[in-house]
């Protein structure tokens, strides 16, 4: 009698309930994936007005301004904050509207845009974060900022801003991270996750994204950082669709990391307060949020929901078999 109450309990117990939905989500995923594509209208190319013809007939035969190569050539570490700023912001304004004349820019204007990351007011470090920003919307100048990476994260770890992180984080997210910041962000790891405690829902999205990467640059690492206990209250069903959504897809990769042969063959012991203890651990409460998110508003986040459901499962059964087959080794 005691034997068959330990498995009642044990059916109620949390991993159990995901056991049993994970069924359920795979018809439910499966249904609605059919259902989006049903319901998806027919593609129809939409004709461009005389309007759209003349504006784009008039922006291929306007003379150059000149006004962005202006901009560069008058912008000087010597001039006053304000002056600084204002150029700088005139800068990302014209990179944006002025594409012809940015493509034209050099390496050379680059560094000099960038120089300014080491200027001591905070102002001008966000407007030249931003406007490197607007350098990454011409391809070719990608891989030259990119250089800047570790400056940009150092300012965004150590500088406890908001508009600094958003600029920050912005950059970041509109760049493939070189492989040699690998050891950088080991470093800094720990103070990303502070961020993410602390930032507003608007650069949530953001940070997500950005963080989403850093765990494919540092899978080995990722699951060993210190989170907060409070982490988990970013799964809840208050939150801002996608920014659960971007934390689902985080999740996900996760779970996709546990199942490599990588994972299951060395043995790992992790912190009580590391993202593995929060998000895997026995105490874990991931899976009633996972649960409760399946009925969530918005069908992008349900959909995700199960997704992890299905990969959380498939995660826990593969390190199951993977114990028992070390444990009749062993007994051999």
């Amino acid at each position: 009698a005691q034997g068959e109450k330990m498995k009642y309990l044990e059916l109620l117990s949390t991993k159990g309930v995901i056991s049993a939905a994970a069924g359920a989500g795979a018809l439910f995923l499966l249904a609605k994936t059919i259902l989006a594509g049903i319901k998806s209208p027919p593609y129809k190319p939409q004709a461009l007005t005389l309007a759209k013809l003349a504006i784009e007939h008039q922006s291929k035969n306007v003379l150059e301004s000149k006004e962005l190569r202006g901009l560069l050539c008058s912008l000087d570490p010597k001039l006053d904050d304000y002056s600084k700023n204002m150029i700088l912001h005139g800068i990302t304004r014209s990179v944006y509207l002025l594409e012809k004349e940015a493509s034209a820019c050099t390496y050379e204007d680059i560094k000099l845009v960038a120089s300014f990351l080491d200027d001591p007011d905070m102002g001008i470090k966000i407007q030249t974060l931003r406007a490197l920003k607007a350098f990454t919307g011409i391809w070719k100048f990608r891989i030259r900022v990119q250089e800047f990476v570790p400056k940009v994260l150092q300012i965004v770890t150590d500088l406890w801003d908001n508009d600094i992180h958003v600029a920050g984080l912005r950059l970041l997210n509109a760049l493939q991270l070189p492989d040699q910041t690998h050891t950088l962000l080991k470093k800094v790891m720990p103070a990303l996750m502070e961020i993410l405690l602390v930032t507003s829902d608007g650069s949530l999205n953001i940070w997500m994204k950005v963080r989403l990467t850093f765990s494919l640059k540092a899978k080995s690492t990722v699951l060993f950082q210190k989170v907060h206990s409070r982490f988990l209250s970013l799964f809840q069903t208050s939150r801002p669709g996608n920014l659960l959504f971007e934390l689902l897809v985080f999740v996900e990769r996760l779970c996709e990391g546990r199942l490599t042969l990588q994972y299951q063959s060395v043995p790992r012991q992790y912190n009580e307060l590391s993202l593995h203890e929060v998000l895997f651990g026995e105490e874990s409460r991931l899976a009633d949020h996972l649960l409760s998110l399946i009925i969530h508003p918005e069908e992008e986040v349900q959909i995700q929901a199960c997704r992890v459901i299905l990969k959380f499962h498939l995660s826990i059964c593969r390190l199951q078999h993977s114990v028992f087959f070390q444990h009749m080794q062993v007994k051999k």
